[in-house]
């Protein structure tokens, strides 16, 4: 189908919680879906940028349902303890886990002894879906819950070794896309187990292209002068940070939309978002890799889920 991105499905009566939401991609996912009708639980490790987001996003939707979480992914206990929050509510009808920690200094480490980079892109993100599955497997009555994993389109162009994961390549950028490599496996990995399980929890992975600071809107405290300004080579063949939450925000909403698929933009750096064919190195790897990526996940979390 043709996804048009101003006129989402009706959302009312969906709760959805994003997190890093109080910038870029983060940021617009939550203000699209509360646009949409969703009441959205905005989740990031600074309550005062919550509040912010919260009070800019009610000046361009007035009315939206909005609640907050403070969540720090390379914290496990952060992490444990926002799981906690999400699950206390009503129901969860679907996550898009979007936050992490894009620049670090070689051998950083979390206050976990974890690298930074994979404890926030992936392993933070393993447990905070282990803490939630009960949640989502009780999500609004006759609807299936949707987990969205954020990934890039670096996985792609560079291969990452991924049979221990506590080993950090460099430079930064490599780390990064170690990191989103791993959650591509987890995220297929997951949907494998949540189909043999016969549960009603979709994983589905995204990636948003190439979003920029010189092509988004401007937004009080998100995108404006008080904010930093990242200059990107990329931007004459970009879209802005609105845009690149298009392939996230259909993946959630997308009545069509299955577990186990792929959704990037058309062009891919930008455009609309559609479904496309996963990277078989991730989706399908050689022999038991998904397997041990898991447990290593596992281990590394102290979470469990679906064994």
């Amino acid at each position: 189908m043709i996804w048009n991105p101003e006129r989402i499905p009706d959302q009312t009566g969906r709760t959805i919680a994003v997190t890093g939401a109080t910038a870029g991609i983060g940021y617009f996912a939550a203000e699209q879906l509360a646009r949409a009708g969703a009441s959205v639980v905005l989740a990031s490790r600074s309550a005062a940028k919550l509040n912010v987001a919260q009070a800019t996003l009610r000046s361009h939707v007035p009315g939206a349902s909005l609640s907050s979480v403070v969540i720090d992914m390379t914290s496990l206990d952060s992490v444990a303890r926002a799981g906690e929050t999400l699950a206390a509510g009503p129901h969860l009808d679907g996550i898009l886990l979007n936050a992490g920690v894009m620049t670090a200094t070689r051998g950083a480490t979390t206050v976990d002894g974890l690298p930074v980079m994979m404890a926030s892109h992936a392993i933070g993100n393993f447990s905070l879906v282990a803490h939630l599955l009960p949640t989502l497997v009780g999500g609004s009555e006759g609807s299936e819950t949707r987990i969205v994993h954020t990934s890039t389109g670096f996985v792609r162009r560079f291969r990452m070794a991924v049979d221990d994961i506590t080993r950090t390549p460099w430079p930064s950028i490599a780390a990064y896309t170690q990191a989103k490599t791993v959650t591509e496996i987890f995220a297929f990995e997951l949907d494998r187990r949540l189909r043999a399980a016969e549960l009603p929890v979709a994983s589905l992975v995204t990636h948003p292209g190439v979003g920029v600071d010189a092509k988004t809107p401007r937004r009080a405290g998100i995108r404006d002068e008080t904010t930093h300004y990242q200059r990107n080579p990329y931007t004459p063949w970009a879209q802005g940070k609105d845009s690149a939450a298009w392939s996230a925000v259909r993946a959630l909403t997308d009545p069509s939309a299955a577990s186990g698929e792929y959704y990037g933009p058309r062009e891919g750096l930008r455009g609309l978002p559609i479904a496309i064919e996963p990277l078989p190195r991730t989706a399908r790897p050689d022999g038991d890799l998904s397997a041990r990526v898991w447990e290593q996940l596992e281990r590394l979390s102290g979470a469990h889920a679906l064994a």
